[in-house]
């Protein structure tokens, strides 16, 4: 077994060379390092089936180290898993891309930027908990990365959660992109800095193929585990190994053959057998469609609408098992405290590390659960790399939650006023971003997102706003509501959240002015209901757009592109740095009260 399992990862080297060198880039060194790894997962210790890469029952193999993924590409090659030529590496429609993303089948997370892998692991781990599956998750990181702080971040999670069945593997290869890493060969930092956030581990030349399978079965036994492998970047490879200088450079034709017959005559590989873990039964597709939530409220209540968010989390965790719930520390503020109290099970405090938080939703979501994780708007600004990471991994249903957004939360000050979320949002490619003004729309919309596809994110306000909403009122994904509206309307304004209550009070004032304004409430900011926005520029004068968000990239923004060719569009937006304040005092210093809305109307009509 022993001599099989060498020739199986002297055959993933001798092919990760040849395909990084006919693709002309990679990085092969990377890969090399950890050959003996990779063939001791795929060809002996995990349990997975070639022949499916939608099972559940199996384990996971997550590549943090993203950089190196020809050695996966290869590995799912030598298994027969995939049959796309690996000479495709790199190549335009080729799904063996520079680093995994899931146009291959076999990758469910993007990687690659460094970091993340073991907080997407810790989702996965949790997503087999709840559907008891007794499988293991093995991360494989690079000794560089470990220098992100979400790589610990991760860690005090999975120590705290007691995920026994993850194992991450450091690769400590000694060099990173331009020098030496860190700590070089030093494994005993890693073991100290593991262990010391609550995690077994055990220490191993990451070459010896003996040592790498005693610690995969002692790893089998206790948990987390994090196995640290000291091994050499480009090994089996002379003029490579330890070397610095070869970090992403593919090698020459010339370099290639020299390197190969060093490598020795092509190997077969080791035998493979499918193997599952245990038999699961996936749960039955819903057939009908999820009944629309009983909401109880009066006109003119007042109600925080992260008062509605929580309360229709609480209503849909009844309704949708797969629902899970992740918290940042606030869930007595985002509210969901409800939805913690009545499924504490499939609920998750992430404490104050919001990039694990992120990733870990992205591992929940990747493997079927509907995963909203939450936050104060402008904490997501600090997992927002997650957050793009997760675009890339194009979840079913990753729905993300900003609360206390904007100068409107009053007197804590601009560290704690989201007013950047709706930009970050809207970059993320197929997201969906919906913000409600009344606990009305609040739960209505929470509804929504729980069946909105891909990436969504609802932004709630702190402060109590009335009802404006019939109870039976509907919010479709990409609508609008048109509040008030006329033949005589001279300019429409177009507000969205916690501002809808202001433009609706500067329409009463303009109107005792004998001054018409049409009012739309653009709940959905991606995708917008051009339709109507666009019938607004054709029969008013033009478009005022009123947010508490920066005046970049926002709603404002949102509606220029849209509509600026077919009328005017003139952004009330935050523009200065906020100070602390009264919430009523933070709207009209900074442009977007009701008397600012109405200076604005005035100003227009001179």
């Amino acid at each position: 077994m022993m001599k099989s399992l060498q020739n199986t990862a002297q055959q993933l080297r001798r092919l990760v060379i040849r395909m990084t060198t006919e693709a002309g880039s990679g990085h092969p060194t990377s890969c090399l390092s950890c050959a003996e790894i990779v063939a001791a997962l795929f060809f002996h210790e995990m349990r997975w089936d070639p022949s499916d890469p939608k099972a559940r029952n199996v384990d996971t193999f997550i590549l943090s180290k993203g950089h190196a993924a020809p050695i996966l590409w290869a590995a799912l090659w030598e298994a027969k898993a995939i049959h796309e030529d690996p000479l495709s590496l790199r190549k335009l429609d080729s799904s063996l891309e520079g680093h995994p993303t899931p146009n291959n089948p076999w990758v469910k997370v993007a990687t690659g930027s460094l970091g993340q892998g073991l907080a997407a692991a810790n989702g996965i781990a949790l997503a087999n908990r709840l559907d008891g599956i007794d499988a293991r998750i093995y991360c494989l990181l690079g000794d560089g990365e470990c220098s992100e702080g979400s790589v610990w971040e991760a860690a005090q999670f999975a120590s705290l959660n007691h995920l026994s069945n993850l194992v991450a593997i450091v690769d400590v290869n000694a060099l990173a992109q331009s020098g030496p890493a860190p700590y070089q060969h030093d494994i005993e930092v890693f073991s100290r800095r593991f262990q010391s956030f609550g995690w077994e581990t055990i220490t191993i030349d990451g070459h010896d193929l003996g040592a790498i399978l005693s610690a995969l079965e002692q790893a089998k036994k206790t948990g987390p585990t994090a196995i640290i492998a000291k091994t050499e970047k480009g090994k089996g490879v002379s003029f490579l190994e330890g070397k610095e200088g070869w970090h992403g450079k593919p090698l020459s034709q010339e370099e290639m053959e020299k390197a190969l017959a060093e490598l020795g005559e092509d190997q077969a590989v080791a035998p493979l057998e499918p193997r599952r873990v245990g038999h699961y039964t996936p749960p039955p597709q819903q057939k009908k469609p999820t009944p629309a939530l009983a909401v109880d409220y009066a006109l003119g209540d007042q109600a925080a609408t992260r008062d509605g968010f929580g309360n229709a989390l609480k209503k849909l965790g009844e309704l949708l098992p797969e629902l899970v719930v992740l918290d940042g520390d606030v869930k007595n503020s985002t509210r969901t405290e409800y939805f913690a109290e009545a499924y504490p099970d499939r609920f998750f405090e992430s404490y104050i590390a919001e990039q694990n938080m992120a990733g870990t939703a992205l591992g929940l979501a990747a493997y079927g659960k509907i995963a909203c994780a939450t936050s104060f708007a402008c904490f997501l600004s600090r997992a927002y790399d997650f957050i793009r990471m997760a675009g890339h991994s194009r979840p079913s249903h990753l729905i993300f939650c900003g609360s206390h957004a904007g100068v409107s939360i009053g007197k804590d000050g601009p560290s704690q006023m989201g007013l950047e979320d709706l930009a970050m949002f809207r970059a993320v490619s197929g997201s969906t971003i919906l913000y409600p003004c009344d606990g009305v729309s609040a739960e209505r919309l929470t509804q929504q997102v729980t069946k909105a596809q891909g990436i969504v994110y609802i932004r709630t306000t702190r402060g109590k706003t009335p009802v404006i909403y019939a109870n039976d009122e509907e919010f479709p994904v990409g609508g609008s509501k048109t509040l008030c509206a006329s033949k005589e309307d001279k300019f429409t304004i177009i507000a969205a959240g916690i501002t809808v209550h202001e433009a609706l009070a500067a329409y009463e004032e303009l109107k005792s002015k004998e001054i018409l304004v049409r009012i739309i409430d653009a709940y959905s900011i991606k995708p917008l209901d051009q339709e109507t926005l666009a019938k607004a520029a054709h029969e008013t004068q033009g478009i005022i757009t009123v947010e508490d968000h920066w005046i970049d990239g926002g709603l404002g923004d949102a509606v220029a592109a849209t509509v600026s060719a077919l009328a005017p569009v003139h952004r009330l937006a935050i523009t200065a740095e906020p100070r602390s304040g009264k919430p009523e005092e933070l709207l009209e210093r900074y442009g977007i009260s009701q008397q600012a809305i109405t200076r604005k109307i005035l100003e227009l009509m001179d």
